[in-house]
């Protein structure tokens, strides 16, 4: 079974979100973490737009990598230019991948134009995510 990281800045939205959907599409093929360089808890719109895709992650947490630094990853995917300048050395072969999300969590504007930001970013990590799983696992 693959294990794949995806990391971002803090793990509130943009990883939690791909968390959510690799594991969907992978099924059982891999085993799906998330982290970032820092932590900020789980963002509550991310989870409530990916409740209305039908996926919840409302039981994620926010981890830090260095939780995973004893982990032999077979990917390791960075989903922000920060979290791909900080990232850590990692003592494994992951194949990495790196794809710059907009950080929803950054959205401003009305509730809902927060949201529908939210939406535009989930649904490009849901692209995203689908099509790492049908090129790689």
């Amino acid at each position: 079974m693959k294990k794949v990281l995806v990391l971002c800045t803090g793990n509130s939205c943009r990883s939690q979100i791909a968390e959510g959907y690799l594991r969907k599409f992978a099924g059982n093929k891999a085993i799906v973490y998330s982290a970032g360089v820092e932590t900020h808890g789980v963002n509550p719109k991310a989870i409530s737009i990916m409740a209305e895709d039908g996926i919840d992650i409302s039981g994620h947490t926010s981890n830090n990598i260095d939780e995973y630094t004893d982990i032999d990853f077979d990917y390791v995917i960075t989903v922000c230019d920060n979290a791909k300048e900080r990232c850590p050395y990692f003592p494994t072969n992951a194949k990495k991948f790196h794809q710059n999300f907009p950080d929803p969590g950054k959205a401003t504007g009305s509730d809902e134009q927060v949201t529908e930001q939210f939406r535009t970013v989930r649904e490009m990590i849901k692209t995203y995510s689908e099509n790492f799983v049908s090129e790689n696992l």
